[in-house]
């Protein structure tokens, strides 16, 4: 049974990019069929997996416009499981034309069915906003990894972002719900991380992960090189990190159809 995960939170900075391309990375190591929709204007993910995108090139943009189905958007990654569905700056007008669209919070679910059969699981990258871009990406998804930074105000604007999801519940997807919140760059020296640690798991209980995202400069480095951590430098902390967090992804969805 395939899985839509969509990675969001309207806080910038919070490693929310970094996350949606190394879980499917690793999720794409573990040979699980995958794919990487990156829905954010800034197109990080895409360079991330080092993919340009030319002015000419089809992009999520012509699929949530109509112009293009998602399957004539489809990159292969250098890795055999994962492909990427890329994005584009000029992906911002997007906004702008599907206002006057019908069933314009629907057009992303809608270009996914056409493929969903096709992978185990599809994990969605949304821009650090709650516009109709992130209401595209959550109207489409089975669920949500919410990454919060261990830093200072944390989780400041967390209110805003659950009650988003619970507005998209009632009235355009009923079966969305929170996959779990990753806490990123912790720092087990420094006080602050442990205590946002603490009131991450007061407030959200069993829906923390185990795995923490630490601080690791092989992490900032790959995305320079176009890699994914497990490519540009798979014995470190930031790989261990994330395929920590695919076997937990894996091991949820074993545990719900059991």
């Amino acid at each position: 049974m395939s899985r839509t995960i969509v990675i969001a939170n309207q806080k910038g900075g919070v490693g929310k990019t970094t996350t949606a391309i190394n879980l499917s990375a690793c999720l794409a190591v573990a040979e699980e069929p995958t794919l990487l929709v990156d829905v954010d204007p800034q197109a990080n993910a895409t360079s991330g997996l080092g993919i340009e995108v030319g002015p000419e090139m089809e992009c999520i943009y012509e699929v949530l416009t109509g112009d293009a189905s998602l399957g004539a958007t489809l990159h292969h990654t250098e890795l055999a499981h994962l492909q990427l569905v890329p994005s584009h700056i000029r992906l911002i007008g997007a906004e702008v034309e599907l206002v006057g669209m019908q069933a314009r919070e629907m057009q992303l679910r809608k270009a996914l069915e056409r493929i969903k059969s096709d992978y185990r699981y599809i994990i969605i990258d949304c821009p650090p906003s709650l516009g109709l871009l992130t209401l595209n990406a959550l109207t489409a998804a089975d669920s949500a990894i919410i990454p919060i930074q261990c830093e200072y105000y944390a989780l400041e604007g967390l209110g805003q972002l659950l009650n988003t999801i619970r507005l998209v519940q009632r009235r355009l997807n009923p079966n969305l719900r929170i996959e779990g919140v990753l806490l990123t760059m912790f720092d087990s020296r420094v006080r602050l991380s442990k205590q946002v640690a603490e009131e991450a798991r007061s407030f959200f209980k069993d829906r923390v992960y185990r795995t923490v995202i630490r601080r690791n400069i092989r992490l900032s480095e790959a995305p320079s090189f176009g890699k994914p951590i497990i490519l540009y430098d798979a014995q470190s902390m930031g790989a261990d990190n994330y395929l920590s967090l695919a076997k937990e992804v894996m091991n949820h969805d074993e545990e719900s159809l059991g």
